[in-house]
């Protein structure tokens, strides 16, 4: 069983090495649909003292691919020993960041019994998140379009994430029966009180002001001035992170959310949010709901039951450890809970949900199991149980770059 698993961990480690180092080029010829043309799925531009790195898949919102993700560590890799570049940008093309993880390709390979196709997906953005999160110089995400799931991943790690009018995040996992991932459980659970629960759970949106409220963006600025921004960087010679806050600082707006904004009930958040059991935080919105008929209650009541039972339990377990735990532990834990999720041992929960939102979109998914007293407490252990011996770990080199707390 031994070498079994050190067989598996090399044959994953040479995988993850070639195609970071570009010691093996992943072409369009892939029968892998999470892989096509490396050169051109992140563009890159030359400034005085720094890089920029723009997403370019503008038709599928920037959806990040295994080819796309290993292009940025390659780069980002390349430029942290390059003494001549002082700091780096990350933006996305066309009207979107990022709009995470191409789960409709996932859906497909675990379709066609590819799991370990998904497993390497997997394997390589959560070491590029840690990768960025332990990143040597500093680092400005230009969070313009759609941000959410893994496009958040791979910029909220990062030194500056510059938020704008335009800015839509979100972490939607529970709806299409996963679970907040790619370092999510990690900075939602290190939101002001309880709204990383409430977003984990809920999957609701956050607008560009909302981020720089709770501290999700460093920064806002409109559209408008978002060219004078990047021009101002490109002009930088520098890597100085405090001389790179005051250039992002100089077209920055000072913005605050509506009252209408979830970020203004971080008291009603915590009275519901802070119980130990999805149950009895429904209970307490109920409640809540029945003594003032707040909307806000009722929308969020809404939200919780369209999600995964399952996912849900999950989901606020993940964001409770992750109160206590280091991003590199966050990640290791959340590659277990991704490849349970991806197995389809415990539940079908996430192909079910991509095809009901994303596939067939008749947006009635049938979740397995269909309600919380359903949900058994060994299927919640399950997810967070170490993986087999037949199975390696994520390994992080932890030992090299130190860990991000």
């Amino acid at each position: 069983m031994r070498s079994c698993k050190s067989a598996l961990l090399l044959r994953r480690f040479l995988s993850l090495e070639k195609s970071i180092y570009g010691c093996r080029r992943l072409t369009s010829f892939s029968t892998n649909p999470l892989i096509d043309d490396l050169d051109n799925l992140v563009v890159v531009e030359g400034k005085a003292s720094s890089r920029t790195a723009i997403l370019n898949r503008p038709s599928s919102l920037n959806a990040l691919n295994t080819s796309m993700v290993a292009r940025l560590q390659k780069l980002y890799k390349k430029w942290e020993d390059d003494p001549d570049i002082g700091f780096v940008v990350l933006k996305g093309g066309s009207r979107a960041f990022s709009a995470g993880g191409d789960i409709v390709s996932l859906y497909n390979l675990i379709k066609e019994g590819k799991l370990e196709d998904c497993k390497e997906f997997f394997w390589t953005i959560y070491g590029f998140i840690y990768f960025l999160g332990t990143y040597m110089k500093p680092h400005v995400a230009l969070l313009n379009g759609i941000t959410m799931g893994g496009g958040a991943g791979i910029s909220i790690p990062g030194t500056f994430r510059v938020a704008t009018d335009k800015t839509i995040f979100a972490t939607p996992e529970t709806l299409i029966g996963f679970h907040p991932d790619a370092g999510a459980s990690f900075y939602l659970s290190h939101l002001p009180g309880y709204l990383g629960e409430y977003l984990a759970l809920t999957g609701d949106k956050l607008n560009g002001v909302e981020m720089l409220s709770c501290g999700l963006a460093t920064h806002f600025s409109s559209i408008m001035k978002l060219p004078l921004v990047e021009e101002q960087l490109g002009n930088l010679v520098t890597d100085d992170p405090s001389v790179v806050e005051t250039s992002l600082g100089n077209h920055g707006d000072t913005v605050l959310p509506d009252q209408a904004s979830v970020v203004q009930r971080i008291e009603l958040l915590d009275k519901c949010f802070s119980h130990d059991t999805v149950e009895e935080i429904i209970e307490s919105l109920e409640n809540e709901a029945a003594k003032t008929n707040d909307p806000f209650c009722l929308s969020t009541l809404k939200k919780l039951k369209e999600a995964a039972p399952l996912s849900l339990k999950v989901s606020l377990r993940s964001i409770r450890e992750g109160r206590f735990q280091t991003l590199d532990q966050c990640l290791i834990r959340e590659y277990r809970m991704s490849l349970q999720g991806i197995s389809g041992k415990i539940t079908g929960d996430f192909r079910e949900g991509v095809r009901a939102k994303l596939v067939d979109k008749d947006f009635a998914p049938k979740w397995d199991p269909p309600s919380l007293e359903h949900v058994s407490q060994d299927m919640v252990d399950q997810y967070f149980a170490p993986l087999s011996a037949f199975e390696p770990e994520l390994e992080l080199p932890v030992k090299q770059r130190e860990a991000f707390t």
